[in-house]
């Protein structure tokens, strides 16, 4: 019975309010590009949920291409720029 009593506990103090929720999507739906979702308008949470994930994807792709041709980049230097930033890298 008192592991009940904690878990209620525990839920009642960790619960999000469905105002919270509301806030924190359109403060992610504020930061998305505007190619899915226009700021103006009133997106469902699970559309805003589903830009950020696609939007952060292509983050990863965009870091991991330009990774790749950085490093492609720093291969085929020899500079002392190149140097310096071989170090800084590492």
């Amino acid at each position: 019975m008192s592991s009940r009593r904690n878990r209620a506990r525990q839920s009642g103090s960790s619960r999000i309010t469905d105002e919270q929720i509301n806030d924190l999507v359109s403060k992610l739906q504020s930061v998305l590009p505007e190619a899915g979702i226009r700021r103006n308008d009133r997106a469902s949470a699970a559309k805003v949920l589903q830009e950020t994930c696609n939007y952060i994807r292509s983050l990863h792709r965009e870091v991991d291409d330009l990774s790749e041709r950085l490093s492609k980049l720093l291969e085929e230097s020899s500079s002392d720029q190149a140097a310096i930033i071989r170090s800084l890298l590492m």
